[in-house]
């Protein structure tokens, strides 16, 4: 049976998967060795896609946490991976295994994942937002992703907001520098009734309210979908981001907005296979 190998890639694990009909048969990770970088981490890609490729595979679609020229399928200064300046990725992978190669930055597979596989089947235009250590954004127009020069459009963390940037505010670097603690310890003492934690929570909202008034004035898109691992904690911020948002200018804009948290399984693996879809 026909398939495709999505490939997540993250400063600490590479996570890949086989899909065969919208369904991941197989999955691997291995750590990406993100210290040691260069041919290094490229090594342990590719021992990994070797293990995952069958006979029937048709093509291989990767999402890294960077720019990408998604053309030539070459990688741009990934941060947190050494000496991945610049990396002809796609050609690398074409000459290794003879099958075409599809590189996006991993925030728009994450977006695409969602039109392919996830809630975003019902919309035309969209804005994906992974909310994590990052935050992440990739754009939906007409049914597919936004080209963009860079794969760089989305990027609403980098916007600057307050003292610094929206990242450090819709991030988990909110909760470490705010609360000190984690967003997940902050999750679980709210579900207890810690009121420390709640209060917490709810100025999180209002904080990823001035998010999506950002997605709003910039995209104006039917709907925004919110993945990562602080999503999960949704309803901690839900009612306090609404109540933030009332007060936007076109209050008409904001009624019609969906705003919805994915429910995907192995978003980043799906994610990425959802480029050889497209």
């Amino acid at each position: 049976m026909k398939n495709v190998i999505g490939i997540d890639i993250g400063g600490t694990n590479i996570v890949g998967g086989r899909i065969v009909n919208n369904s991941i048969e197989k999955q691997l990770s291995a750590e990406t060795k993100a210290a040691e970088g260069g041919d290094v981490t490229l090594g342990i890609l590719i021992d990994l896609l070797k293990n995952l490729i069958t006979e029937e595979t048709t093509a291989i679609g990767i999402g890294v946490p960077s720019v990408v020229d998604r053309n030539k399928g070459v990688v741009y200064n990934v941060q947190n991976i050494k000496d991945w300046d610049e990396v002809h990725l796609k050609e690398i992978l074409e000459k290794e295994f003879n099958l075409p190669v599809f590189v996006d930055n991993d925030a728009n597979c994450f977006a695409y994942g969602e039109k392919i596989f996830g809630k975003g089947k019902e919309f035309e235009h969209f804005v994906g937002i992974t909310l994590g250590t990052g935050v992440g954004g990739g754009i939906i127009q007409s049914g597919h992703l936004l080209k963009d020069a860079n794969t760089g459009a989305g990027e609403f963390g980098e916007l600057p907001y307050l003292d610094s940037i929206l990242e450090e505010y819709c991030g988990s670097r909110f909760f470490t520098r705010t609360g000190n603690i984690t967003g997940y310890e902050a999750a679980l003492k709210a579900r207890e009734g810690d009121i420390e934690s709640i209060e917490l929570y709810k100025e999180y909202g209002k904080h990823i309210a001035m998010l999506v008034k950002f997605i709003v004035l910039i995209v104006d898109p039917q709907a925004v979908i919110f993945g990562g691992s602080i999503a999960k904690s949704f309803d901690l911020f839900e009612e306090s981001m609404l109540e933030e948002l009332k007060n936007f200018p076109y209050p008409n804009s904001m009624k019609r907005l969906k705003i919805l948290t994915s429910d995907i399984k192995c978003p980043g693996v799906l994610g990425a296979g959802s480029l050889c879809i497209q």
